[in-house]
């Protein structure tokens, strides 16, 4: 359609357009009329060919409501299912987004964040186009180009029907926690903290509204809690996140709570804003946070900060326990000490 528009850019003049005028080329002199008419024709058709591209970038739904019913159905028939329920991970707030902000980009990663496992999905890291699209809220054409382009980087493998990552990217979560400092080092520290006190401990960092795992040593018991690094957990309810939100400046804390809502997790969580404020100033005046059934019934935790040498708290150290085993008691008076020792230690390797 695209060369088709163009060669009629290209139309050769005729001999009759130089010719003298006379009364055999009378019919003639309506050429070059005609001709302006079919450029122009041409142009508006690529314009138009232009704008209905243009428009599938910006909104990417614009070509599924362009496709009927029948056709969708047939299509999405023979891909297994929609994926119709699951929610976009975007909101399409492109209108507030800052001059240097690269769509392209941006829909790029939220295709790679697609297949997270927090997005649940009906097989793990497997998923067919429409699932992707559905997810992302792009169109299925747009869904499509951006799966290749990352297969032909290698992110993203196909069998031709579903998708999945590839090992090529897990270069992001080594380039984020080596530089961080988590090495063998660090990691010695944690599993001696998980042996002295024959619990679970971690280390975590704050990521919006959650908490997020970037070590842990879990104490070998009959149920596992399913932690591992990368789970990402409500910061407001969890002790490695109160402990950081307790460390962030007045206006950051308060930008904080502008943004994410206190979500009551279980009948213990603290919700209202003046109680999360005393809780904070609490954690502030201990220096350690203890969290009582408030992210999961049965479950306790004590956090400490890690505090780099500028005095910058840099990531959280905590221990969780089950209620039949720690009380609140122990927590304070044997875990704090030695979570506190080892948030030192760790503080000279991760210090960035």
């Amino acid at each position: 359609m695209h060369a088709r528009a163009l060669a009629l850019l290209v139309v050769p003049r005729t001999a009759g357009h130089d010719a003298p005028w006379n009364a055999s080329t009378r019919n003639a002199a309506a050429l070059p009329r005609i001709e302006r008419h079919r450029k122009m024709s041409a142009v508006r058709t690529i314009v138009r060919m232009i704008e209905r591209q243009w428009q599938d970038e910006v909104n990417p739904g614009a070509d599924r409501k362009r496709t009927t019913m029948s056709r969708g159905t047939r299509s999405e028939g023979r891909e297994g299912g929609s994926g119709a329920g699951m929610p976009p991970l975007v909101s399409g707030e492109e209108g507030r987004r800052e001059p240097d902000f690269v769509e392209a980009l941006a829909r790029g990663l939220n295709v790679l964040a697609s297949f997270s496992p927090e997005h649940g999905g009906p097989r793990r890291g497997r998923m067919i186009l429409s699932e992707v699209a559905a997810r992302t809220g792009l169109s299925r054409g747009t869904a499509r180009r951006l799966l290749l382009t990352l297969r032909s980087l290698n992110y993203i493998d196909t069998d031709g029907r579903f998708f999945w990552l590839t090992p090529k990217v897990l270069q992001f979560s080594n380039a984020y926690l080596n530089p961080l400092g988590l090495g063998d080092a660090a990691k010695a520290i944690i599993r001696d903290v998980t042996n002295a006190l024959n619990e679970s401990s971690s280390v975590g960092v704050l990521d919006g509204p959650d908490v997020v795992y970037v070590a842990r040593f879990e104490v070998r018991r009959l149920y596992s809690s399913g932690i591992d690094v990368g789970t990402r957990l409500p910061a407001h309810c969890s002790s490695l996140g109160r402990i950081l939100l307790a460390s962030l400046p007045h206006e950051q804390l308060q930008h904080w709570l502008s943004q994410h809502e206190l979500k009551k997790m279980t009948p213990k969580t603290i919700a209202e804003v003046s109680r999360f404020h005393e809780e904070l100033a609490r954690v502030r005046s201990q220096k350690y946070a203890i969290i009582d059934e408030e992210l999961e019934i049965g479950i306790r935790s004590v956090a400490v900060p890690i505090v780099g040498q500028s005095g910058r708290t840099i990531a959280s150290l905590n221990a969780s326990a089950s209620t039949a085993r720690i009380s609140v008691d122990t927590l304070a008076d044997v875990f704090v000490p030695r979570l506190h020792v080892a948030a030192g230690n760790l503080s000279a390797i991760m210090d960035w």
